[in-house]
């Protein structure tokens, strides 16, 4: 994997948060193979695809893509995202997606997680207060993932400190978290969803 973004991309975006999307996603579209079962490449989406960002055409699963510059080289505890109501509405959906999770500096890739979508519950999507009413877009909320939530377990890293893992070992990773979140599915001796607690009934970027 090349870790650096194609900036020249960024030629014709004044905001910060387009120039950024348009980069991790050109460098995703590049660079990513599916974590789930392997295939070489995914497919994008086109933009504001209510859906998600990315997807395999092999075993069929979605993903969502968030972003974040981090001088430390580090996931941190949040990250920031779009309107809380469509992101519960889009993980508790037939077709919620699996998260990736990115931190980059100086337009190079230094983490990428993947966290399969059994551990992308709104459990992990705190809600914020709603913007004042003197606000241009008064009323409005949006949220965090709290990345700090998920077990260990539920983070599986792809790239870590600018180092990239071997796919295999990325691959058989999430292949055992699922065989483990398989298992308590059956067994019915403990919650499918550890850590997290129930989901009311009628609750639900």
């Amino acid at each position: 994997m090349d870790l650096h973004f194609n900036q020249s991309l960024a030629s014709g975006y004044h905001s910060g948060s387009q120039i950024s999307r348009v980069l991790t996603e050109d460098w995703m579209e590049r660079n990513m193979f599916c974590p789930v079962c392997g295939a070489p490449v995914l497919g994008h989406y086109e933009a504001n695809k209510p859906v998600a960002d990315f997807f395999c055409d092999d075993c069929k699963s979605d993903f969502e893509l968030k972003s974040k510059e981090s001088k430390t080289a580090v996931i941190g505890h949040k990250i920031a995202d779009g309107a809380y109501g469509t992101m519960i509405e889009r993980i508790t959906s037939l077709r919620n997606p699996h998260l990736f999770v990115m931190t980059y500096t100086n337009w190079t890739v230094n983490n990428l997680l993947i966290i399969p979508k059994f551990f992308f519950v709104p459990d992990i999507i705190e809600k914020r207060k709603p913007l004042a009413d003197t606000a241009r877009r008064a009323g409005w909320t949006g949220c965090n993932i709290e990345i700090g939530s998920i077990p260990d377990s539920g983070k599986i890293f792809i790239i870590k400190n600018s180092q990239q893992e071997d796919k295999s070992r990325v691959v058989d990773q999430y292949q055992r978290t699922l065989s483990l979140q398989t298992s308590k599915l059956e067994s019915k001796t403990v919650s499918p969803l550890p850590h997290f607690k129930t989901i009311p009934e009628g609750v639900f970027f």
